[in-house]
């Protein structure tokens, strides 16, 4: 139980629902105790924060997997199918002010699609060839997904009032 709720938080960024987010958690402790023998215990320093990281890369990658296998993330329209964007590749500091459980509930309101790809760019920092590596999409898809969730948040976030974090968004 030490590390199910770190594991469920890291899930339910990824899930539409608490139940898909349960059913990833379950899976990747599967993962950890089918692999936890890998797990060098003897080249680390910091054992406890060594073991977040390989749990929080396991759990990511498990609901990504679960994503995948869902079909969901195949409605997403390609960059091929739009009209040119311009990208932005700079973090933005606006949500840094919002609590984690609004963040949470704005992101959880994103596609499927573009909230794995702002999940796994924001707040994972991945790289767009990575995060289209793991989802199987283009790195080009990719970044027009994250320009759309960066637009959908903007539009949210004037919808809930909050106005002076919304301009920094997109």
């Amino acid at each position: 139980m030490l590390y199910y709720s770190y594991a469920m938080g890291i899930c339910l960024r990824y899930a539409r629902t608490r139940d898909e987010a349960m059913e990833a958690v379950n899976d990747g402790f599967m993962k950890v105790f089918r692999d936890v023998t890998r797990f060098d215990t003897t080249k680390y320093d910091q054992l406890t924060s060594t073991f977040r990281g390989w749990l929080k890369r396991i759990m990511i990658h498990t609901a990504i997997d679960q994503y995948r296998a869902s079909g969901k993330h195949r409605l997403q329209q390609s960059i091929d199918d739009t009209p040119a964007l311009q990208y932005a590749d700079d973090h933005y500091t606006a949500l840094d002010a919002l609590s984690y459980d609004e963040i949470i509930e704005l992101v959880g309101q994103l596609t499927p699609g573009y909230r794995a790809v702002f999940n796994l760019y924001v707040i994972d920092g991945y790289t767009h060839e990575e995060i289209a590596s793991q989802l199987g999409i283009s790195v080009g898809a990719s970044k027009s997904n994250l320009s759309k969730a960066r637009a959908h948040l903007k539009t949210l976030l004037f919808k809930n009032r909050h106005h002076a974090y919304a301009g920094s968004i997109g």
